[in-house]
């Protein structure tokens, strides 16, 4: 039995995952003068002086009015229990029974989660996939634009949109004409840009646009996906009149903790402030100099590096030399380099904002080594395209599918029937499948695929419902 203290220590291993302060080499330096001091003297609850998120009074509630004016925007509250818990009050604030919310293929299980409690349907819109890597890419213009000519038609009335920016693995596209495309059909957007909080506070970087200044109306950042906080701690955005303050205090009421951590609260606070700084620019500057440099080597020696829009993000295509991103990321966890995503296809490293000096020839010799170890076979198969190129919504509610009575079948015992659970591989929690979508032989063809290529993550059976239900989506 493993104890999870010893696990906790100092790691010789050289973290290229999350949080991107890089076990806090690159915390704040206020947050690591404050964790010098005497063990648990910050585990604190809601003193006075203190506050929290919600109130009115206190250091909390001054630093998030701070913020809000500085970013020139109508409010920020901080979170403690990661982009999942202000994504899911978010949405809730946006729609809840009867009404439907627009959300990309690729939201994140949060959402999902957020639709089921609220009794929301939930709209998807397609995205491009990337065979060839397994795993979709950034939102067009031209996709949204053909998504919201071909909606689906639902009893309820859709009454927001959800975007998501960067994706995981860094892809972007600037998000401006696709909030102005959703702001024309009169909805109000959500922005998920937990893995592109730096893009806010780049100063003159060379980073794709922030949703918070492409006009988007409520955005989600992480502090430790892509900012230098603890991990658990984000922060929301509130800008524009298409949210009223109001209905988003509500909902973190529901939502958030009532006894928030002093200690996440101060790494939020220290994470922003510092992002605020000249110091903090030129420690991104440095950040993302490196990354170039280390991607420009990795190139020249031969690695099989996939693009992306965000240089902090490493893309390894295994499959090019016919390894799997999983088998690959266990050869190399072995050896001393942990990895963010391993997938079936490629692996990806987050280079995060903490030194990575001598990765570049280290991975060089690693990869030599990996290669003598599993000699090339020829190029693994580009994965299936999902069938989900139309915008779709789930037969039945996914509040109500969770809820009726199931059955377990094995995946390939499951076609034709309504699922009653979500498959979502973890990471990127990306669903695949969500409660009350039928499984289309075409559909099932390609959970198949992805069970083939990825066992451990997407099982081989699922709950469906034991009983048809009357369906009927108007």
């Amino acid at each position: 039995m493993h104890s999870l203290i010893p696990l906790l220590r100092p790691d010789r291993r050289q973290p290229l995952h999350l949080p991107v302060h890089g076990r806090g080499r690159a915390l704040p330096p206020a947050l690591k003068r404050l964790l010098r001091q005497a063990p648990g003297s910050w585990d604190l609850p809601e003193l006075p002086e203190i506050g929290g998120p919600l109130e009115s009074e206190g250091a909390v509630a001054e630093s998030q009015t701070q913020l809000a004016s500085v970013l020139g925007v109508a409010g920020c509250w901080f979170g403690v229990n990661g982009a999942t818990g202000l994504l899911q009050a978010a949405l809730s604030a946006l729609a809840g029974p009867g009404q439907a919310v627009l959300l990309p293929r690729n939201a994140h299980r949060s959402l999902i989660a957020a639709c089921v409690m609220g009794g929301i349907r939930p709209v998807f819109l397609p995205v491009p996939f990337l065979s060839d890597r397994g795993h979709p890419g950034a939102m067009s213009e031209p996709c949204l634009e053909q998504a919201l000519m071909a909606l689906p038609s639902i009893p309820e009335a859709i009454v927001a949109a959800v975007l998501v920016h960067p994706t995981y693995h860094g892809y972007a596209s600037d998000p401006t004409p696709l909030i102005a495309a959703l702001h024309r059909c009169g909805l109000p957007v959500l922005v998920d840009e937990a893995h592109g909080t730096h893009f806010a506070f780049s100063g003159g970087e060379d980073l794709p646009r922030s949703s918070l200044h492409a006009g988007a109306d409520l955005v989600v950042h992480s502090l430790h996906k892509s900012a230098p906080g603890l991990g658990q701690t984000a922060v929301l955005w509130l800008q524009g009149m298409r949210v009223s303050s109001e209905a988003v205090q509500a909902s973190l009421l529901r939502f958030q903790t009532s006894s928030p951590s002093a200690l996440l609260l101060a790494s939020c606070e220290a994470t922003l402030h510092w992002m605020l700084t000249s110091s903090w620019e030129r420690l991104l500057q440095r950040r993302l100099q490196e990354a170039h440099q280390i991607a420009a080597r990795l190139r020249a020696a031969g690695l099989p590096l996939g693009s992306s829009d965000d240089p902090l993000r490493l893309i390894l295509v295994t499959a090019e030399q016919g390894m799997s991103g999983l088998d690959a990321d266990a050869w190399f966890m072995q050896r001393g380099l942990i990895a963010e995503l391993p997938e079936p296809l490629c692996l990806t490293f987050c280079l995060g904002l903490a030194s990575q000096r001598g990765l570049a020839q280290r991975m060089q010799q690693l990869w030599r080594k990996l290669q003598l170890s599993q000699p090339c076979s020829g190029r693994l198969e580009p994965l299936l395209v999902p069938p989900l190129e139309t915008s779709s919504t789930p037969e039945l509610l996914p509040a109500l599918a969770v809820r009726a009575q199931a059955c377990e079948l094995s995946l390939q015992d499951s076609g034709g029937r309504i699922a009653a659970e979500m498959i979502c591989p973890y990471p990127p929690g990306i669903p695949l499948l969500i409660p009350g979508e039928r499984i289309e032989s075409d559909r099932l063809e390609w959970l198949l695929s992805q069970h083939r290529r990825w066992p451990a993550l997407v099982p081989g059976k699922v709950k469906v419902l034991a009983e048809e239900p009357q369906v009927q989506l108007g």
